[in-house]
């Protein structure tokens, strides 16, 4: 199976707002906010594999 993954021209849109609004922000204030990113990616890959764990 050959799945290609990328993304959807709204979400490269709203990747574009995004950089525009982390390119005006200190450095600390950015550094807590991609820690806050990563914590909620491991909580998207815990649900995840409960998700595929039980079989949903």
């Amino acid at each position: 199976m050959n799945i290609s993954i990328g993304l959807s021209i709204e979400q490269e849109f709203s990747l574009r707002v995004y950089k525009k609004q982390v390119d005006q922000l200190d450095l600390l204030t950015t550094q807590e906010l991609l820690l806050e990113v990563l914590r909620q990616s491991m909580v998207k890959e815990n649900l995840f594999r409960e998700l595929i764990k039980n079989g949903l």
